[in-house]
């Protein structure tokens, strides 16, 4: 206990943190919802299909399930979602490496980071 304890400080220190298993595979998000795959981020859209989701899920992709995630993220744009719903299942897969390629990163709102959470200070 002791020695993973040092092991795992030592480990913090360096800045290696321990690799994170991919989380179970879960039931399709509604639309809306968000789902993510290391830095790139995609909105689920009506119209996914159960054997899209398993395509999804085994190049693993899943639904963050902490709120709030301060992560940065590139973005799939909406229209890279769609052609990835429209296409045929055999090409899938290549639409998905498309749709990764041209995901942007979003600006950060004014002000810096988590500028849009604050309340303003009222004054007196």
């Amino acid at each position: 206990m002791v020695i993973r304890t040092l092991a795992n400080r030592l480990r913090g220190l360096l800045r290696r943190p321990k690799p994170r298993a991919l989380p179970r595979r879960g039931a399709k998000p509604p639309i809306g919802a968000y789902i993510v795959r290391d830095d790139v981020r995609m909105t689920i859209q009506a119209g996914l299909s159960d054997q899209l989701w398993s395509l999804l899920l085994d190049e693993g992709w899943r639904e963050p399930r902490f709120q709030p995630d301060r992560r940065r993220y590139r973005e799939i744009p909406s229209a890279w979602v769609t052609r990835l719903i429209d296409a045929p299942p055999d090409r899938s897969a290549r639409v998905l490496a498309a749709a990764v390629q041209n995901a942007v990163q979003r600006p950060l709102p004014r002000g810096g980071a988590g500028a849009g959470s604050r309340l303003p200070m009222r004054r007196r």
